[in-house]
């Protein structure tokens, strides 16, 4: 939904553009709680992706604003809600696990550079498949034998 596009070969103007993509995520925080997280898509399925992020913002009656490193496919759909809440509402899990489904099936990835966090961890033996995820706990035991690196947060 942009209306233009800017590129530049000045250092100053290309400073003064990551000037204004860092201050996109306090202007999300000023509409609400923003729930910050990635997925990333091939290249070539970006515009689809986008798209389908927005049906499923609309779907769900879910504010999601999608910011991107589109050179690599990394997506950034944040979902804003209310502070207000004390948790996040079930709508926005819905639009949640419909985005990671539909970054999984755009032939994609649950994450980019965040990595799997407490949001993501329901999803992740869908991306792995059980062999993968089940060699994953076992390295997790292997190394971590008493569960006392980040208790609860991973696998």
């Amino acid at each position: 939904m942009a209306t233009t596009v800017e590129t530049t070969a000045d250092p100053a103007e290309a400073e003064a553009l990551l000037a204004a993509r860092r201050l996109a995520l306090p202007a999300l925080e000023r509409l609400g709680r923003p729930l910050i997280e990635d997925i990333a898509v091939p290249r070539s399925r970006l515009a689809e992706a986008v798209r389908e992020i927005r049906a499923v913002s609309v779907r769900h009656d879910v504010p999601v604003f999608t910011l991107a490193h589109a050179a690599d496919g990394n997506l950034h759909p944040i979902i804003v809600v209310d502070p207000a809440l004390p948790g996040l509402p079930d709508a926005a899990w819905e639009a949640a696990g419909e985005i990671f489904a539909l970054a999984l099936r755009l032939g994609g990835t649950l994450t980019g550079e965040h990595g799997v966090g407490v949001l993501k961890r329901q999803w992740v033996a869908d991306e792995l498949g059980p062999a993968a995820h089940a060699l994953q706990r076992r390295l997790k035991e292997a190394f971590d034998p008493r569960g006392i690196l980040n208790p609860g947060k991973c696998l």
